[in-house]
């Protein structure tokens, strides 16, 4: 079976050659970016130790000629792939190479996490949506009943369901943001992104909020920032929902101090990027619930999002994590009781945007 490395490379999808040995022989462009296995030389555990993958040439080698099994990678997002393990019959002639087996990977990512995202929205959606739809409920019923000639009840009761019904329109609309996001986390962002047009793009949306609240900013922006390989408008909604929970959580007439430079060195990935800052002066979170705060629903305080216009799904930091997690950045938060809380994004710039795919 001869090595056509064009070909091989022509295909979107993982492929990887190997000898009798179990070495690669090849791996092309799609396995070299995104299984990270090397074009040739070594065993293949070297650059794929999943045991599902070692466990089909394992079963070749007892005589099988084709296993199929499902895989996930869960680094440096989770992708999901339907592996195809086969079997090569030998070549009586010489001068072929010496492929004894093939591994097919085809992306299934998409699929996979559709199907979740269709279960989790259904359960997500019922769970949140049933404790506002019955408050709106109950209050109809007074209405028509025994409120419908007090003015004064009725006039309270509209205000809250009016609350009540924007509340489940913005739980909706994070929902459905989170869901995109999700469906998208595998696939790299093609565009570069100004990290500042992006931060003021952000700044610009909370404005009226923060002067509701006292608040006003201090910004810190080194110079000559390099550009990230990134999607304007997703990077824009992470500034955007980490001030605005700057915004919210934090104290009134206070600042939010907003850091922007340059790291040679990101925290697990050793890449060159940019890192934002985002300070706020509130009386901190917890330690031992900081690991939590990305989880969907999950609330510091769940006393404070059943009122007022500034109540939260609980979904803003879980889109935030999927969005950084799909520019192969990282989150981190560190807080401190009677200190704020700072929550920084790091966005690696040493990564070279994919060409854009020809129509």
């Amino acid at each position: 079976m001869p090595v056509d490395r064009p070909i091989y490379d022509s295909f979107p999808d993982p492929v990887v050659l190997l000898d009798e040995n179990r070495y690669v022989i090849y791996a092309n462009r799609a396995a070299r970016e995104l299984l990270e296995c090397r074009a040739e030389g070594g065993d293949l555990a070297m650059s794929i130790r999943h045991p599902a993958v070692l466990d089909a040439i394992d079963r070749l080698r007892s005589g099988a000629k084709e296993h199929v099994t499902e895989v996930s990678f869960p680094v440096p997002v989770e992708r999901t792939f339907e592996l195809n393990a086969l079997r090569i019959e030998a070549s009586e002639d010489a001068m072929q190479a010496p492929v004894h087996d093939v591994l097919f990977f085809r992306d299934v990512t998409q699929a996979v996490r559709a199907e979740k995202m269709r279960v989790d929205f259904v359960a997500n959606a019922s769970h949140e949506l049933r404790s506002p739809l019955a408050a709106v409920l109950g209050f109809i019923e007074t209405l028509k009943g025994v409120a419908s000639d007090d003015s004064k009840a009725r006039g309270r009761f509209l205000d809250i369901m009016e609350r009540e019904s924007l509340r489940m329109l913005r739980l909706i609309d994070d929902l459905l943001s989170l869901s995109r996001v999700e469906a998208n986390e595998h696939v790299r962002p093609r565009g570069t992104v100004d990290v500042r047009a992006a931060l003021r793009a952000a700044i610009d949306i909370v404005q009226t909020r923060a002067q509701a609240h006292g608040v006003d900013f201090r910004l810190s922006l080194a110079d000559r920032l390099p550009v990230v390989v990134g999607d304007a408008d997703q990077l824009t909604q992470v500034f955007r929902n980490l001030i605005e929970n700057a915004v919210i959580h934090g104290p009134r007439d206070s600042s939010i101090e907003i850091t922007v430079e340059t790291v040679k060195r990101i925290p697990e990935s050793g890449r060159t990027g940019v890192v934002v800052h985002v300070r706020d002066h509130g009386g901190g979170i917890p330690k031992d619930v900081i690991p939590r705060l990305t989880e969907r629903f999950f609330r510091v305080d769940p006393a404070r999002t059943r009122a007022g216009p500034d109540s939260s799904t609980g979904l803003g930091l879980a889109i935030v994590k999927h969005i950084v997690a799909r520019h192969r950045g990282r989150l981190t938060i560190e807080s401190a009781k009677g200190q704020g809380t700072t929550f920084s994004i790091y966005l690696p710039s040493d990564i070279p945007p994919l060409p854009t795919p020809v129509p």
